[in-house]
């Protein structure tokens, strides 16, 4: 009796599923793009049940070698192509016009609603121009003082585990430290996370940028409509976290609005201008400061219009350098003479006094540390993975990507091509020395993405991440202990294994 109708509806769900995924199905194979087997309806959502953040990587990576420089993966109705193929990545990350995110950005719109980094179109574009404002070169000036004195609080704080025997997972420290800079350079205000990691804001943002993420691999909760069914309680988190971060950051707004109208009242009210000769002396100036000031078509940003702006900043601002930091401190304390060599150049730049304040101008003149850091974004990516979304047929040479695909850039794989990178694997910072491997080879290396949708804030997190590195290696000899890093995807890179280094005190006149 009920065969028949249920015959009937798997029919016709499977006459829908053909359709609905038809013309993507044969661009993909014209194009000679494979990957593994996928089902009607499911795809590869059985396939999809055993990834997770931990082994995404290592999984991908056993698909790029069986399929080559590009691969399809499907689950149920999405479908995704992965590539770290230079020429894709050229094309993708040069175009004008593909801005939207691959779909797995979905996830952070619940915390970011359409800031920079998830809009597209006009507002994003006028958003970019008032976010130059906030990267010139004498607000950066400015963010100096912020990023010296939180890396003094950051070495402070390692007295406690710095006995040259035991491993410590550095990023635990570090994320604390690049949140008070990010923070404080964001908002104008100290959440002292170093010192108070409970602060509500700080384990808010903590929470969510790990419950988020982990929802990519779980089929049980990637969609919004079954996510509180089947995983209630971790929802209910999630929410009210999100509302603690909104909370937070809305007070912060209002706060600081109320100041400037109070000033604007009785005539103290002076724009900031990027011309200014004090701009950098302005102690309460922060990324907020210039988004209140900021007007698009003549008229001032709205409250909400702000917020989304400071949590984009806050969320690119801090896991984002926390890995670069980390990442560059693991393979420094793996390479005794590049750390000395590192140790001898900011001993000649700085001095001596590891506790003398540095500024820009000097952390500019550290040219061998920044090899090192390129390297260690060579090695380690923060973002290891670039999403764009096709709403039309996307040419790339001889090859198609289908509208309505997800495309995803891979630079973790592509920097490690022997291609462009020879001798890939090895930690060699000298590669970068006179720009030799960039001259040739642009696209092979990305860690801060390329073209229209490039990080805007790239020499922010440069400048932190020199602030941070060497107020550490001045301060503590890095050993090499505990166990080696095994890359885990999440929205940036983290390794399953903790970032371990060992921490022994140097002996300071």
């Amino acid at each position: 009796m009920w065969l028949t109708p249920i015959a009937g509806a798997l029919i016709l769900l499977l006459a829908w599923d053909f359709v609905r995924k038809r013309h993507r199905v044969t661009t993909l194979a014209k194009s000679k793009i494979k990957g593994p087997l996928s089902v009607p309806i499911l795809g590869c959502g059985i396939q999809a049940l055993s990834l997770g953040a931990e082994n995404f990587l290592q999984y991908g990576d056993e698909l790029f070698e069986k399929y080559g420089k590009s691969f399809c993966f499907w689950v149920l109705g999405e479908c995704a192509v992965y590539t770290k193929d230079l020429k894709d990545i050229e094309t993708v990350l040069t175009s004008t016009t593909l801005l939207e995110k691959g779909q797995l950005y979905r996830f952070l719109r619940p915390f970011l609603n359409d800031g920079l980094l998830v809009s597209t179109g006009r507002k994003w574009h006028a958003r970019r121009k008032v976010f130059t404002n906030a990267f010139h070169f004498k607000v950066l000036e400015h963010y100096m003082e912020i990023m010296d004195r939180n890396s003094g609080v950051l070495v402070e704080k390692l007295r406690k585990v710095a006995g040259g025997k035991t491993p410590v997972d550095i990023i635990q420290h570090v994320s604390l430290a690049a949140l008070d800079v990010i923070t404080e350079a964001a908002m104008g205000v100290q959440v002292n996370a170093q010192n108070d990691p409970d602060f509500p804001y700080i384990k808010a943002l903590k929470n969510v940028v790990y419950i988020q993420p982990d929802r990519m691999f779980k089929v049980s909760q990637r969609y919004d409509w079954l996510f509180p069914l089947l995983a209630p309680l971790l929802h209910r988190q999630l929410v009210n976290d999100i509302r603690v971060m909104h909370e937070f950051t809305d007070k912060v707004i209002r706060e600081r609005r109320a100041t400037v109208e109070r000033a604007k009242a009785d005539g103290s009210y002076r724009p900031l201008v990027p011309g200014d000769a004090d701009i950098g002396r302005k102690s309460q100036m922060a990324l907020l400061d210039i988004l209140l000031q900021a007007t698009i078509n003549n008229e001032p940003l709205s409250d909400a219009d702000i917020r989304e702006e400071v949590d984009t900043f806050m969320f690119a601002g801090d896991d984002t350098t926390s890995s670069g930091v980390s990442h560059a401190l693991y393979a420094i304390s793996r390479n005794s003479k590049i750390q000395q060599r590192i140790y001898e150049e900011l001993v000649e730049v700085l001095g001596q006094d590891p506790s003398t304040p540095v500024t820009q101008t000097m952390l500019s003149e550290l040219k061998y540390l920044e090899c090192v850091i390129k390297e260690t974004m060579r090695l380690y990516p923060p973002a290891p993975v670039v999403g764009r979304y096709t709403t039309m047929d996307l040419v790339i040479g001889e090859k198609v990507i289908p509208a309505n695909t997800s495309i995803y850039l891979v630079p973790y794989f592509a920097h490690r091509d022997p291609d462009y990178f020879p001798d890939p694997l090895t930690f060699k910072p000298e590669r970068f020395l006179d720009g030799e491997e960039e001259a040739h080879a642009t696209f092979a290396y990305v860690p801060f993405s390329a073209g229209p949708k490039n990080c805007i804030g790239q020499k922010f997190a440069i400048l932190e991440m020199k602030s941070l590195i060497s107020k550490v290696i001045r301060y503590y000899e890095l050993l090499p202990l505990g166990e080696d890093v095994k890359p885990m995807l999440n929205f940036i890179l983290r390794s399953s294994t903790g970032i371990n280094v060992g921490l022994r005190p140097r002996n300071l006149k």
